[in-house]
C-alpha cells in the first residue's frame, strides 16, 4: 500500500527567494514561509501562533518562484513535508519543517503586490484596499 505525504500551506514569505543551481545545472529555489493562526482561549484571550517552514522548489517552479515572489508576499504552496533534524554546534538537537514544493500560487490582489513594492510601503500607507473599498476576489486565485 502506498502512502501519502502532502501539505498545503497559505502564509507569507519570510525572506526573498534565493535561486541557485546544482552541479548538473538544475535550478533550486529556497525561501522561508510563516503560517500564522489566531485562536481564543476559554477565558477569551487572543493568542497568535506562527509556524515557520523552509520551502524548496526545483526546476521551472524554482525559476518562477525566484522571479515573482518577494518577502512578505502571501502565497499558497503545495508539496511534501519532511522533518529535518541535526545537532547544532552547541550540541543541542535542532529540527525544522522542510517542504519540497510542487505547486505554487501567488495570493492577494495585484494591487496589494504593486503597493508593497512602491513607495507606499515606505510612507506607511496601507498595503491593502482602503477601508471603504470592497476587495474583488477572483475565483481563479483561490487555492481550492
Amino acid at each position: 500500500m502506498a502512502g501519502l505525504n502532502k501539505v498545503m500551506l497559505i502564509g507569507h514569505l519570510g525572506r526573498d527567494p534565493e535561486l541557485r543551481y546544482t552541479a548538473s545545472g538544475a535550478p533550486v529555489c529556497d525561501f522561508s514561509m510563516a503560517v500564522s493562526r489566531r485562536y481564543s482561549t476559554r477565558d477569551g484571550q487572543q493568542h497568535d501562533e506562527t509556524e515557520w517552514f523552509r520551502v524548496t522548489a526545483w526546476n521551472r517552479l524554482a525559476e518562477i518562484c525566484a522571479n515573482y515572489l518577494t518577502k512578505g508576499q502571501q502565497v499558497y504552496i503545495e508539496g511534501r513535508v519532511k522533518l529535518d533534524r541535526w545537532t547544532g554546534q552547541d550540541g543541542q538537537e535542532r529540527s525544522t519543517l522542510a517542504v519540497t514544493a510542487f505547486e505554487m500560487q501567488m495570493l492577494g490582489s495585484r494591487r496589494d503586490q504593486s503597493m508593497s513594492s512602491d513607495a507606499g510601503e515606505e510612507t506607511g500607507a496601507p498595503a491593502g484596499p482602503a477601508a471603504n473599498e470592497e476587495e474583488q476576489i477572483d475565483p481563479d486565485d483561490l487555492p481550492f
